[in-house]
């Protein structure tokens, strides 16, 4: 049974700036360890976010959302697979990961709104993976890793085109891929100069925060069209 009160009303002490509810986090045991989610409620619908295997839910572009989407209306529920949350340095094989999520999701979607599962290049992964048998509603896919490490020859496109759901994949102009195989329900959007992690050169025609803000426009625009 998952620990914590992601939903529970938040009073005036649990209120940060603004009179927005603070993050409340939520505890779930699973096979490998506890998982951990971090809610930034509101009422419409949840954005559900895995973070990478390279960093935690406080990367740049889950942060920005988790930010910008609560005021629009959708929760952003940063989710944290075991191996993070027990401090190790490497992530799992992609089944473990898979499992984890699995376990989380009910948790997710307990409220009954509508989820979209979404993460960051693992993350997304993941959720491409698993959306469609979970319930989700749609899959946002972030820094999409289409090629394995060292192996642009091999390609990933396969998760995002059987994702079988609504799928928006948002990527750096800077990791623009080749591969040009497409689906009638993936959308792309790129960022302009934008690395795997949303960074941009001090050269960049937009700063760090105008990148962000392109991002989750972007983001916010397409879970008009798809959470209700």
């Amino acid at each position: 049974m998952a620990r914590g009160a992601g939903w529970a009303d938040a009073d005036d002490s649990e209120r940060g700036g603004r009179g927005r509810p603070r993050p409340r986090t939520e505890t779930v045991p699973t096979p490998a360890g506890d998982a951990r989610i971090t809610w930034h409620r509101a009422p419409r619908a949840v954005l559900a976010l895995g973070h990478g295997a390279g960093g935690g839910v406080e990367a740049r572009d889950l942060a920005a959302l988790a930010a910008a989407l609560p005021p629009r209306g959708v929760s952003v529920a940063l989710v944290e697979q075991p191996w993070r949350v027990a401090g190790k340095k490497v992530a799992p094989a992609p089944k473990t990961l898979d499992v984890g999520w699995r376990v989380v999701w009910p948790a997710l979607a307990g409220a009954g709104l509508p989820v979209i599962a979404g993460g960051r290049s693992a993350g997304a992964r993941v959720a491409c993976r698993t959306g469609r048998e979970l319930g989700a509603r749609a899959v946002l896919a972030l820094s999409f890793p289409l090629h394995p490490p060292g192996k642009p020859a091999s390609s990933r496109a396969s998760e995002l085109l059987d994702a079988g759901l609504p799928t928006l994949v948002v990527q750096g102009g800077a990791t623009r891929s080749a591969d040009s195989r497409s689906s009638p329900t993936v959308r792309r959007s790129e960022v302009p100069e934008a690395d795997h992690g949303f960074a941009v050169p001090k050269k960049a025609a937009r700063t760090h925060e105008e990148t962000l803000t392109r991002l989750t426009d972007a983001v916010a625009k397409w879970l008009d069209r798809i959470a209700h």
